[in-house]
Order: C-alpha cells, then sequence, then structure tokens
C-alpha cells in the first residue's frame, strides 16, 4: 500500500467513524503491519531460497532441511494473502496498557516490536472470549471489516464505561451481523475476524478424548471445527505434523471443495481432508447398497469384527512332518516347529508382513538345532534351507498372502465361509448377504474392505522384499567379484585396493542396489486428531474405519441428530460408545447464525412432523418471507434473482439435469447440500423427495441451506 494511501476506506455513510480520534492511533498501527508484512515476505523468500540450496545431508539433516523448507514456504504463502489485513482487530485493557492488535500471525517489526499477536495465542483469548458479563480484563475491544486490503468497516464492543470515553465508535450495526448478511462465494470464509465467545469457547477446547460439536443448520458447527483444527494444531505439539497431523473427513467431494480455502487463510497447509470413500480404494466406484436390510447387517461393528477370524483361518500351522535336504543333512520340520514359529509373530503385525516373520522364526530354530560350526555352517544352512521349495511351498498353503478383496467377496459368495467367521447370522442373513458378483462393491462394504486391508497389509510387500533381498545378495556378489579382482592387481605400496574389502565401504558401495518400498497411502494413518463433520450419519462400521487411523483417540465430532437422514437414537455419548469411544464431551451451539428466521420457521415446521422433539436453533437473523410457486416458474425465479443481485451464490435442489445459466448457480440433489450454504436455494417439487424421516430431514437441511431467500416450487 502506497504511504499516503490510507488504510481505511469507510464509505459515506460511515464518516463519523473516520474521525481522526477513532482510527488515528489504528492507522500508524496498521500502516507498520503493512510494512513489517513486507519485510518478512522479502526475508522468508531469501531463507526459503537459502534453504533450498542448502545441501540436503544425510539421514535426519535431509527431513530437518526439508522441514524447514515445508515450514517457511507456509508461512511464506500465508503472509503473501494478505498485508494489513492480517489484523484482526483491537482490545484495549482495562489496566491502561497499550491496545493490543490480534493477527492471524504473529509479527513483529525489525526492532523486535509485537505488531500482532497470534489468534491463537493465550493473550489473544479475551478478544474472542469477552462478553459484556465477564470482560476478561478489557474496556473495549475493536473489529475491522476487510476488503480489497481495505478497512471497509469496523465496530466497538465497549465492556466498561471508561470505554466510552472517544475512543469508540458505536452503531447498531454489528460487524458479526454484517459479515453474516454478506454475499455468499463459492467457497467458505473463515470468521476470525466474527468468532463468538461460545464458539471460541470450543476452539480452544483441550484435544484429550472426543469432542462433539453439535448444533442444528447454521450454528457455525463446521467453521468452528476448522478453526479448532489449526488452534490445536499451532498450540498443542502432540497434534503437529511431526506426530502425524490432522485428517478431516467430510460427507461430499462438494464439502472439501467449499472448505478447501479455510485451513490455508488460517496458516495451516499440511491438513489432509477426504470422504469416507477416498479412504479404500474400491470407494471410487462403489454404489449404494440397494438392500435395506443387507446394508443394515454390514453397517454393525459387528459385521467389521468378522474379518478377523476370517483371516485366522488362513493362519493354520501344518500338522505334518516335513524332512528338508541339504548339502549337510536332512532336517526334519515337524509339527511343534511350525507351530511355535506361528506363535513367534509380534502382536499387530499385519497377516501378509507376518508371514516372513513366521519364516524367520523357523529358520532360527532350525539353525539353532542343527548347526555346527564348520561341519554345518550356519548361514548357509539358513540360506538353504530358506531356498527349499517344499518347505516355501507348505508355509504359502498354510500362511497365504491375502488380499482384501479376495477375502471380502469369499464372505459374500462362500455362505460356509460366513457362517464360520460371523456365526451370529440367521441362515437367512447368510442367504441375504450372497450376491451374484461377489465384488459389485457397495459403499457399505467399503468398511469391510478397509479393515480387511489393514488387518491383512500389502500382500506384495513380502514378495518386494525378497527380490530385494535377492538383488542385493546378486550385486553383493558381483562386487566382491570386482573387489577380488582388483585386489589382485593392486600393484601399489600401500595396497591401496585392499581398502575396498572394508564393511562400511562395501555398506555404501551396496546402497545404490536396495530397492525402494511402495508409496505409502497417505490416508492410512495414524493421525494425531480427526475431525469427522456430519457425523451423525456415520455407521459403527464407518467409525471403526476412522478410529483405525486415530489410536489417540482425540477426534472432533462435528454434527446434528436432527440432520441424521436415516434417524438418531439417544445421545452422543451412546452412539459413540458402541464404538470404543468412552471419553466424550459434548458442547452445545444453539443460536443460528446463518438461516434466517422465515426460513428457519418453515423449515423447523418441516422436520417437526416427524421428528416432534427435535432442537431446533433460534435464528438472530431476519430476513424475507419464504415464497412459494409453480415449478414452472423455475426459470424465471433463478433469471430473476440474478438480474437483481450482481454477487452471491445460488443452488436449485431438487432438479436432476437442471443447468444453471449462471456460474454462480448450481444444481445439486438434496444428499449433496450437506454443509454448504447459499444465498438463494430453490427447491423443487420437494415432497418428491420422499416420505418419512428421510424424506423430511432432506427438505429441512436443504431449506436452511439459505442465507437470504428460501423458494419453494411445488407442482409438475
Amino acid at each position: 500500500m502506497h504511504p499516503l494511501t490510507s488504510v481505511f476506506a469507510l464509505p459515506d455513510r460511515l464518516a463519523p467513524k473516520a474521525g481522526p480520534a477513532l482510527v488515528a492511533q489504528d492507522e500508524e498501527h496498521l500502516a507498520a503491519v503493512a510494512d513489517a508484512v513486507a519485510q518478512s515476505v522479502a526475508d522468508l523468500s531469501d531463507r526459503l531460497a537459502a534453504a533450498r540450496r542448502a545441501p540436503a545431508g544425510p539421514g535426519g539433516q535431509a527431513v530437518e532441511r526439508d522441514q524447514e523448507v515445508r515450514r517457511l514456504g507456509a508461512r511464506l504463502r500465508t503472509l503473501r494473502r494478505f498485508g494489513a489485513d492480517l489484523c484482526l482487530g483491537r482490545m484495549v485493557p482495562a489496566d491502561g496498557s497499550a491496545p493490543v492488535y490480534v493477527g492471524r500471525l504473529g509479527l513483529t517489526d525489525r526492532e523486535g516490536r509485537r505488531l500482532l499477536v497470534d489468534w491463537r495465542s493465550a493473550a489473544a483469548e479475551p478478544f474472542f472470549g469477552a462478553t459484556h458479563a465477564e470482560p476478561m480484563g478489557l474496556v473495549s475491544r475493536r473489529r475491522y471489516r476487510w476488503a480489497g486490503g481495505r478497512v471497509r468497516d469496523y465496530w466497538d464492543e465497549v465492556f466498561t464505561p471508561e470505554g466510552l470515553e472517544g475512543h469508540a465508535a458505536l452503531d447498531d450495526q454489528s460487524a458479526f451481523l454484517a459479515e453474516l448478511a454478506a454475499a455468499r462465494s463459492p467457497r467458505m470464509r473463515d470468521v476470525l475476524g466474527t468468532l463468538q465467545a461460545d464458539q471460541d469457547a470450543i476452539v480452544r477446547a483441550g484435544s484429550d478424548g472426543a469432542l462433539v460439536v453439535d448444533g442444528g443448520p447454521g450454528t457455525g458447527k463446521t467453521v468452528v471445527a476448522l478453526h479448532r483444527t489449526a488452534y490445536l494444531l499451532h498450540s498443542d505439539p502432540r497434534l503437529g505434523h511431526r506426530r502425524g497431523g490432522v485428517l478431516v473427513v467430510g460427507p461430499h467431494e462438494p464439502y472439501l471443495a467449499y472448505v478447501a480455502d479455510v485451513l490455508p487463510s488460517l496458516g495451516e497447509e499440511g491438513v489432509r481432508t477426504c470422504t469416507l470413500r477416498d479412504l479404500v480404494p474400491e470407494g471410487t466406484t462403489a454404489v449404494e447398497e440397494p438392500d435395506p436390510q443387507v446394508a443394515a447387517l454390514k453397517a454393525s461393528a459387528e459385521m467389521v469384527r468378522a474379518v478377523e477370524p476370517a483371516v485366522r483361518f488362513s493362519e493354520r500351522p501344518p500338522t505334518t512332518r516335513l524332512l528338508v535336504g541339504t548339502p549337510w543333512a536332512d532336517v526334519p520340520v515337524g509339527a511343534a516347529d511350525w507351530a511355535e514359529a506361528f506363535d513367534a509373530v509380534e502382536p499387530g503385525t499385519p497377516h501378509n508382513e507376518a508371514r516372513d516373520q513366521v519364516l524367520d522364526a523357523l529358520l532360527d530354530a532350525l539353525v539353532d538345532r542343527y548347526a555346527d560350526g564348520d561341519d554345518v555352517p550356519a548361514a548357509p544352512l539358513r540360506r538353504a534351507l530358506g531356498r527349499d521349495r517344499d518347505l516355501l511351498r507348505t508355509l504359502g498353503s498354510s500362511w497365504p498372502l491375502l488380499d482384501a478383496t479376495d477375502l471380502v467377496a469369499d464372505l459374500w459368495s462362500v455362505p460356509a465361509y460366513l457362517r464360520l467367521c460371523a456365526p451370529w447370522l440367521t441362515p437367512e442373513q447368510v442367504r441375504l448377504l450372497q450376491r451374484p458378483d461377489p465384488r459389485a462393491w457397495t459403499v457399505s462394504d467399503l468398511p469391510l474392505l478397509d479393515a480387511a486391508r489393514h488387518r491383512l497389509g500389502d500382500p506384495e510387500a513380502s514378495r518386494r522384499a525378497r527380490r530385494e533381498a535377492a538383488a542385493v545378495e546378486a550385486e553383493r556378489a558381483r562386487r566382491a567379484d570386482v573387489v577380488a579382482d582388483l585386489v589382485a592387481s593392486d600393484g601399489t605400496e600401500m595396497q591401496v585396493m585392499s581398502m575396498l574389502r572394508g564393511a562400511d565401504l562395501e555398506s555404501a558401495l551396496l546402497t545404490g542396489a536396495r530397492g525402494s518400498a511402495a508409496d505409502p497411502d497417505p490416508l492410512a494413518g495414524p493421525f494425531a486428531h480427526v475431525v469427522v463433520d456430519e457425523a451423525q450419519e456415520l455407521t459403527d462400521a464407518e467409525w471403526l474405519m476412522l478410529l483405525a487411523r486415530c489410536p489417540s483417540r482425540s477426534l472432533t465430532v462435528v454434527g446434528d441428530r436432527a440432520q441424521a437422514r436415516h434417524g438418531f437414537t439417544g445421545t452422543w455419548q451412546e452412539r459413540l460408545a458402541r464404538v470404543g469411544l468412552d471419553r466424550v464431551r459434548v458442547a452445545t451451539l444453539t443460536v443460528g447464525y446463518r438461516t434466517p428466521a422465515p426460513v428457519m420457521a418453515e423449515a423447523e415446521r418441516e422436520v417437526r412432523a416427524v421428528l416432534p422433539d427435535v432442537t431446533v436453533p433460534t435464528s438472530v437473523r431476519s430476513g424475507p418471507p419464504v415464497v412459494h410457486g409453480p415449478v414452472a416458474e423455475l426459470d424465471a425465479v433463478v433469471a430473476g434473482w440474478l438480474a437483481e443481485h450482481a454477487e452471491g451464490t445460488a443452488c436449485v435442489v431438487g432438479a436432476p439435469g437442471y443447468a444453471g445459466p449462471d456460474g454462480r448457480v448450481r444444481s445439486l440433489p438434496p444428499e449433496l447440500v450437506k454443509g454448504l450454504e447459499f444465498d438463494l436455494v430453490v427447491l423443487v417439487d420437494p415432497a418428491s423427495w420422499g416420505g418419512g424421516v428421510q424424506g423430511a430431514v432432506d427438505r429441512y437441511v436443504a431449506m436452511t441451506r439459505a442465507t437470504r431467500q428460501l423458494v419453494v416450487l411445488t407442482g409438475g
């Protein structure tokens, strides 16, 4: 910003708020912030370039260099997004000390003067948490509304009489309500400048156990959970990216696209986001389960636990005696040897990886028993035993390498196998679960496929390890021959070539001969913390998918029981106890900040018709009445709104194939609008969406996506 350009650009109607007594101090401070941001960008650019040029170094040094590059790059990208608008506002302490300015990041100038305190720090907590009942040591608080890098408005809150003395501009239009009324964009914005005390208390809650953020539509559950994610990553060292980081799980792809910009705007770029489908390769093509009874059976945690006996069925030690011939002696391998080797597997080792442990344990025991110095040398004996085809064939038949898709497909195609693994099923239920094409994957299969993949591990891991070992052994022999030739032909007095036989140098020479493991699955975990939105929809089986990735059991659970399409009985604590979560806290948001009161009233009537005891948020915003009309008016409604509104977004819900005339208009089915918001929402023939709880919930959810206007069109 040019030094002569004011950071304040208030409209004429707010001219009284632009007086020097009110803004001069801020003007000076925000100019210093803009200068410090520009200087920090220049300094960080130089440091990042130097870090990238620095040699990687061995082992841990390379990891530290890469982490420093990522850290500098993330901060640099955040600073480049902002100038003076890095500042959210200021607070004036009651002790008479200088105002404290709060920012998205902490910031100091070259002299070390603190210009901004990080919003996640304890020093910034009063900026969000102070209320008139508990001012937390503040006289007043000021929040800015930014647009285009300039302050377009600000709002002062005064907590004590001293705050009224000429330094506060009071009006009846709070920055918070003004932000709620602003036009929507295709992506969710962060709400740091308007975070309310009840929301901030949830953001700053500790990470131990599961915290359920419960609340109706428009209460800010999602945005609070995302701000909580940024806060925890900053404040809790147990959750940092080096410790596993955070996974955010959303209900569908439109949701992920909508919230994609929130965490980067808060300075957090390393958070993984996905849907449940993304956790399993088969999720990309899986269809909904057509039979509700089958879906209910597969939704249980008990069915997922049938994977364990299915795997155990393929881990049975041989009971016959095998005689392995070697150049030194015939080595007998009996049932007791196999049983001992099978028992040697370390607990928790995936099935496919454990097979190598079985073989190693067996070979160790046989070598210990039959090796005898020079007569029967240990290393050659071990190699001979490990290459014996009969022994390997016996191991392969009693501990076969398994693929997750094969295992689950067998459950749906071999009734006797399913009865063995799930003995609680009735004959009729076993029959229901069988299908002509056992690999015609449905969404209900995904938790079983995921559990099987975790339990089995990579079937190629053992093969890769053996191929790598063979390649290293071959390369070792080849290089040993080369070294022998070089040493034999070395005519120097110092016999320099003999150094090639040193163990350290031999190891270095063989480094290039080693293969590389398969690329790790970035969503496999473990994660230090998991955030799951629209959690009221998850089945017990789907919860097990998430808990398998979160051994810490540190979760932020976001949901609303009233928005559960298939119903939600009991409490959150009861629901989560079924999947093994016993440390559960519930924080409830009851104020509806998004949905105008007329829209909320109509949506409430819809949902209470089937769920009379449901909790519906209290809306704090007024708005125009809901408009009703015939479906034939759809094009006219959308065209009229676009003509009247140069900004904002609209969504037509329930009109398959409808193509909006403008990029600001989307068309979605009811099940894909959860978590989203639009200025205008048009419901097309909502009565046709179905009856019962699912139909009513779909209509309730779709109605409450509207932040300004709701139109309901009915008829053919």
